[in-house]
């Protein structure tokens, strides 16, 4: 039997200054993940991070490029290239500034809006089609603040419980998603929270 490969990946900036910002909400999604699956990142490959488990049938790669955000693409192409993941196989996982406060949306497809990370991954993948997990993190509340640096600020302690709840939900999406119930089914049950 033919094993499938399902490649999850985070985006989100590797600096430690950026770990409790808004804009890393994809690496904390996907730190979480890995935890509940009790698999550390432990390998360097690809300008990634990579944490490699088996869930059902499937091999699965976690994965946190360390390009920066804007350049994310880059390391998803080399991953997706280096273990030939097929296009159904692949989720991206990342903050968005246009759902409220620790919702969660799955879609099939669509454009990178606003998000310069996704809007990478587009341009080096060739296609629009790309499954995705998008975290709410609202817009700020603070008058004059530049959404740039509402992202790269750190979690107010009040987001931080709505987060976290988040991320949770998350963790339970991808374990869904990695045991092949597929993009509709997450759609179906997770776009509601």
């Amino acid at each position: 039997m033919i094993q499938t490969k399902i490649l999850v990946v985070g985006l989100g900036n590797p600096e430690e200054k950026y770990t409790n910002t808004y804009h890393n909400a994809g690496f904390n999604a996907i730190n979480h993940f890995a935890k509940t699956l009790n698999v550390e990142f432990n390998k360097g490959e690809c300008r990634a991070l990579t944490a490699h488990t088996k869930i059902g049938n499937a091999k699965v790669i976690l994965a946190k490029p360390i390009t920066y955000m804007n350049l994310s693409g880059e390391s998803v192409r080399e991953l997706v290239n280096k273990y030939k993941i097929e296009q159904p196989n692949c989720i991206i996982v990342y903050d968005d500034a246009d759902l409220p406060l620790g919702k969660i949306r799955v879609s099939r497809d669509g454009s990178g809006g606003s998000h310069n990370g996704m809007l990478n991954v587009i341009k080096n993948i060739g296609t629009q089609d790309i499954y995705r997990l998008r975290i709410g993190i609202s817009r700020p509340t603070e008058e004059n603040m530049l959404l740039m640096d509402y992202v790269l600020s750190k979690v107010s302690e009040q987001a931080i419980v709505a987060l976290s709840q988040a991320y949770l939900t998350a963790a339970k999406a991808l374990k869904d998603f990695c045991m092949g119930k597929g993009i509709d089914y997450l759609m179906l049950n997770y776009n509601h929270n």
